[in-house]
């Protein structure tokens, strides 16, 4: 679990020399053990992984070599996506929370109308009722 070759791209997103990189156990480097949870699924793994101490996030994908001992990888930097989610998925709690706020204050607002319709209703009827009796009261004398 050594590290034969690295290209110029894998040495900038996991911040280390070209030239200090062969012969260095890849644990060191991607500081997990893909490479180990790969040649114990024979060989193969794809996933994502976070490096926080570079600040980067990856899709890793990690097979045999054909014809030869090795294990290769193919690692894409999706930082960028990723810190667009984690903004989105803050944009959308901060959205609901205010959808709860908004739809918490319509039903007070709703329960305090219907409270005063039904006082004035009540208020009404009783007004109504009252001269109503004395219509009839009126009427029979």
């Amino acid at each position: 679990m050594r590290i034969e070759f690295a290209n110029p791209a894998f040495c900038r997103m996991f911040r280390c020399e070209p030239g200090g990189i062969k012969g260095r156990p890849v644990a060191e480097v991607l500081r997990n053990d893909l490479f180990e949870r790969a040649a114990a699924a024979g060989g193969t793994w794809a996933g994502r992984e976070e490096e926080p101490e570079c600040k980067l996030v990856y899709r890793a994908q990690i097979f045999p070599m054909e014809k030869e001992p090795l294990l290769a990888a193919v690692i894409v930097d999706i930082s960028r996506e990723a810190l667009a989610w984690r903004e989105f998925d803050r944009v959308r709690d901060a959205t609901l929370d205010r959808a709860q706020e908004v739809i918490t204050r319509q039903m007070k607002t709703a329960q305090e109308i219907a409270g005063l319709l039904g006082e004035t209703t009540a208020e009404t009827k009783a007004l109504l009722v009252k001269l109503m009796n004395l219509a009839r009261q009126e009427r029979l004398e």
